[in-house]
C-alpha cells in the first residue's frame, strides 16, 4: 500500500485522514486522536497532504513539514463543491484529498511561526482598539440617559467627562458618578495596551527590510507595511500583482455571460482587515494631494475629476497593492516617477 495523496480534516481533539494511491483509489480511511496525529504522520512515508485552511491550520502544516511531507492549504469554500454526501468528518477528509490533487486548485500560503506572532500583535491590537470604542459608547450612552449629550466619537470623552463630574448642578448620584470613573479608567487602560502593542508592531517593522521598503509608498505605514508582510509570506505565491490585488479583495466582481463581460462593485473577498489599513491609507493620500501643485493634471486628479472619490480611493489602494507585489518580487525600493523613468 503506497499512499501518494492524504486528505486531512483537523479538529480541536479528533482528526479524520483519507489517503489514496496513485491510480485514485480509497486505501486509508482513519480517524485519530490530537495526540495519536504526530506520530502517525513521523512513520508514514512522504506523500502529498492536503488540509483546510483555518484554525491551527499553519501550525500542522508546519509540523507536517518537518516529516518530509508536502502540505497544501485551501480556502474551505474552494474545497466543498466535492464534498459529496452529507457533511462529515469523513466526507470531509475525501473531499480535500480530491481537491488537493486538482491542477487549477488555488493554495495559501503556510505562514511562518514569527508571521503568526506578529499578526497576532495585529488582531490584539484591534481587539482593544473596539473594546476601547464600544465603552466609550457605553458612557456615552449612560450620560445620555440622564439628559448629558456627548458628541460623536471616542476623542470627545475623556476630555468632556471631568466637568461632567465636577458639576454639582447636572443631578448625578454619587455611585453613577464613581461608576464613570471606574468605567474611563477602563477607557485609559485599553487605550495603553493598544499603544504597547503598538509600539511593539513599529519596532518589528523597522527590523525588517520587506516591511520598511513597502512603508515608502505614500500611504502606507508602519501598521499597514508589517500586516501585508506577514500576511502575504512568499509573494511569489501570486503571479501578478492584480492577483495580490484580487487576493485583498480590492477587483471588481463579475457576472459576465454570452461573451458579455459585467462588471458589478468590488468584491469584498479576503482579509477585511489589510483591505481597510490599504484603504483608510488611501483616503490619506487623496486629501493631502489636492494641496499639491500639480495635482489636477496628475492621474489621481483626472480620476477624481470624473468619479467619486470612494471610487478613486479603491482605485488608488488596488494600485497600492499592485506596487507592493512589484517591490516585493522585484527587491526595489519606492519610486514615485518609475514610469516617467521608464518611458
Amino acid at each position: 500500500m503506497k499512499i501518494k495523496v492524504i486528505g486531512l480534516d483537523i479538529a480541536k481533539n479528533v482528526f479524520q485522514v483519507h489517503g489514496v494511491d496513485e491510480r485514485g483509489h480509497a486505501v486509508l480511511k482513519k480517524k485519530l486522536k490530537r495526540a495519536q496525529l504526530a506520530t502517525f504522520f513521523s512513520n508514514l512515508p512522504p506523500c502529498l497532504v492536503g488540509i483546510e485552511a483555518c484554525a491551527s491550520s499553519h501550525y500542522w502544516g508546519r509540523k507536517l513539514q518537518e516529516f518530509g511531507h508536502t502540505v497544501r492549504l485551501m480556502a474551505p469554500k474552494f474545497v466543498r463543491p466535492y464534498v459529496k454526501a452529507n457533511k462529515t468528518d469523513a466526507a470531509d477528509a475525501a473531499a480535500i484529498c480530491e481537491a488537493v490533487g486538482r491542477p487549477d486548485m488555488r493554495f495559501v500560503a503556510i505562514k511562518s511561526i514569527e508571521s503568526q506572532a506578529l499578526l497576532s500583535l495585529h488582531r490584539s491590537r484591534q481587539g482593544f482598539m473596539r473594546a476601547r470604542v464600544a465603552q466609550s459608547n457605553q458612557i456615552r450612552g449612560l450620560l445620555g440617559e440622564f439628559g448629558i449629550i456627548i458628541p460623536q466619537g471616542a476623542w470627545n470623552i475623556e476630555p468632556r467627562l471631568p466637568g461632567i463630574l465636577e458639576d454639582p448642578e447636572n443631578g448625578l448620584p454619587g455611585d453613577f458618578r464613581q461608576l464613570l470613573l471606574q468605567l474611563i479608567e477602563h477607557v485609559r487602560y485599553l487605550h495603553e495596551q493598544e499603544k504597547l502593542l503598538e509600539a511593539q508592531i513599529k519596532r518589528w517593522h523597522e527590523s525588517n527590510e520587506a516591511s520598511s521598503r513597502i512603508a515608502e509608498i505614500p500611504g502606507i505605514g508602519p501598521i499597514t507595511a508589517s500586516a501585508l508582510v506577514a500576511s502575504i509570506g512568499d509573494v511569489g505565491a501570486f503571479k501578478n500583482g492584480r492577483q495580490l490585488a484580487a487576493w485583498l479583495g480590492l477587483v471588481p466582481k463579475q457576472h459576465s455571460s454570452g461573451g458579455k463581460p459585467f462588471l458589478l462593485g468590488i468584491s469584498k473577498r479576503g482579509d477585511t482587515y489589510l483591505r481597510s489599513l490599504l484603504t483608510h491609507g488611501a483616503r490619506s493620500v487623496i486629501r493631502c494631494a489636492r494641496l499639491k501643485p500639480g495635482y489636477a493634471q496628475s492621474w489621481l486628479g483626472r480620476l477624481l475629476a470624473r468619479r467619486h472619490q470612494n471610487i478613486a480611493v479603491c482605485a488608488l489602494a488596488n494600485h497600492n497593492a499592485r506596487v507592493i507585489w512589484a517591490l516585493l518580487k522585484h527587491n526595489r525600493h519606492y519610486k514615485a516617477d518609475y514610469a516617467a523613468e521608464a518611458a
